[in-house]
C-alpha cells in the first residue's frame, strides 16, 4: 500500500476525509439546533425526559441525518478543500512535475471508496437498529406514527389462499367484508364470505369470523355452509397489512429483501417505500463517487471568484441532486416508475454530467 500510495495521495486523502467529517459536525450541528428548536414544545408537552432525548433521539438521529446527506456532505469536502489548493497553486505545481488529471484522482477516488463502504455498511445494519429507538421516540414524545386503519386488503395467506378484506380498524381489531377464495391448479375450490372479522390477540393467526358464508366446489356440485361465528386459524396478522410510517427505516438490508420477497409473493401491492429504500442505499454509495468526480472536475482550475464561486455551483449540484432523487422517488411511489430504476436515474444522469466535466477539465 504504501508504494501504491505516494505522500502527495497520504496528503489529499487526509485532507479529503478531514474535511467530510468538518463538514459533517458542522452541519449537523446546525441541523440539531433547527430540529429542537421545530419540536421543544412537542417534548416539554409530552414530557420527553432529557436522557431520552439526548440518547434515545439525537444519539440516533445524527447518525441517520449524516448517512442520508452524505452525497451534500461529499462535494462541500471536495469543492472547499480542492478550491484552496487551487487558490494555493497547488494544484499547478502537481501539475507541472507531469501529474495527469486522471493521476490526481486517485486518491480522491480511494477516499471516496472509503466513504461509500461505511455509507453502505452503516446505512445497512448499524442505522436501522437505531433508528427502531429513534422513530419508538418520535411515535411516543413528538407525532404518532402508526397507521390505525387500512382499506382494500389482498395478499395470499397460503399457497394458493387468497384473503380480501374491505377495512380493517386496528383501535377495535377488526374489519368487514371479508372474503377468502382457495385455488387448486387455478380453480377456485372453495370461496368463504364473513360480514366482519376479528383478531385474536392472545393467539397467533387466531380470527374470529361473524355472518359467514362457505361455498364449497366440486365440479357440478355445490355446498353452501352459512353459520353465525366461526373460530378459523388464518396465517396473517394485522402487521402484514398495517405499515407504520418509515417503517422500512427499521429494517437492515437484509431484512428489507426478505421482507420485500415474501410481501411479493402475498400479492402485497403497498411496499413501493421498502424497495426504494433498499435500492437507495446501494446507489447513495456509488454516488459518493460521483459526486467527488463532479467536485474535483469543478474546483481543480484556479478562476476568478476563488472558492465561493465552486462552492456556489458545487451546493447548486449536490442539491439539485438531492431534490431530483426525492422527485424521482415520488414517481415510483406513484406507480409510475419502477422503484430500482426512480433510485438509480439521478446517478446515471450526473455519472454523465461528471464523464462531460471530466473531459474539460484540465489534463
Amino acid at each position: 500500500m504504501g508504494k501504491i500510495l505516494k505522500r502527495l495521495d497520504w496528503y489529499i486523502i487526509k485532507k479529503f476525509l478531514g474535511t467530510y467529517v468538518f463538514a459533517i459536525a458542522l452541519i449537523i450541528s446546525i441541523a440539531v439546533v433547527f430540529d429542537y428548536n421545530e419540536k421543544m414544545d412537542k417534548f416539554a408537552n409530552n414530557n420527553a425526559p432529557w436522557s431520552a432525548i439526548i440518547f434515545d433521539y439525537y444519539l440516533n438521529f445524527v447518525p441517520y441525518f449524516a448517512n442520508l446527506f452524505s452525497p451534500l456532505f461529499v462535494f462541500i469536502a471536495v469543492i472547499f478543500f480542492t478550491s484552496k489548493l487551487a487558490e494555493n497553486s497547488e494544484i499547478i505545481a502537481m501539475f507541472s512535475t507531469g501529474m495527469s488529471f486522471k493521476r490526481l484522482m486517485r486518491p480522491y477516488m480511494i477516499s471516496a471508496a472509503v466513504i461509500a463502504i461505511v455509507t453502505f455498511f452503516l446505512g445497512s445494519y448499524i442505522i436501522p437498529q437505531g433508528s427502531v429507538t429513534r422513530l419508538a421516540f418520535e411515535d411516543k414524545y413528538y407525532k404518532p406514527r402508526k397507521t390505525t386503519t387500512a382499506k382494500n386488503i389482498q395478499l395470499e395467506v397460503d399457497s394458493g389462499v387468497i384473503a380480501y378484506m374491505g377495512n380493517y380498524y386496528d383501535y377495535r381489531k377488526s374489519g368487514n367484508n371479508f372474503s377468502l377464495d382457495k385455488f387448486v391448479d387455478k380453480e377456485l375450490v372453495s370461496h368463504l364470505t364473513a360480514r366482519s372479522i376479528t383478531y385474536d390477540t392472545t393467539s397467533t393467526y387466531k380470527w374470529t369470523l361473524k355472518d359467514y358464508t362457505i361455498r364449497e366446489m366440486g365440479g357440478l356440485k355445490e355446498t353452501i355452509t352459512r353459520g353465525d361465528k366461526l373460530d378459523t386459524i388464518i396465517k396473517m396478522e394485522p402487521s402484514d397489512f398495517l405499515i407504520a410510517r418509515n417503517q422500512q427505516e427499521m429494517l437492515t438490508s437484509p431484512q428489507l429483501s426478505t421482507y420485500i420477497d415474501q410481501q411479493k409473493r402475498r400479492g402485497f401491492a403497498n411496499i413501493k417505500e421498502f424497495e426504494i429504500e433498499y435500492h437507495r442505499r446501494i446507489a447513495a454509495s456509488f454516488a459518493s463517487f460521483i459526486l467527488t468526480a463532479i467536485g474535483l472536475s469543478l474546483s481543480s482550475r484556479k478562476v476568478k471568484g476563488g472558492m465561493g464561486l465552486h462552492l456556489g455551483i458545487g451546493l447548486a449540484l449536490s442539491f439539485s441532486f438531492i431534490l431530483f432523487q426525492t422527485v424521482s422517488s415520488t414517481f415510483a411511489i406513484s406507480g409510475s416508475m419502477p422503484p430500482v430504476v426512480a433510485v438509480w436515474v439521478p446517478n446515471l444522469l450526473y455519472a454523465l454530467i461528471a464523464v462531460y466535466l471530466y473531459t474539460k477539465a484540465p489534463k
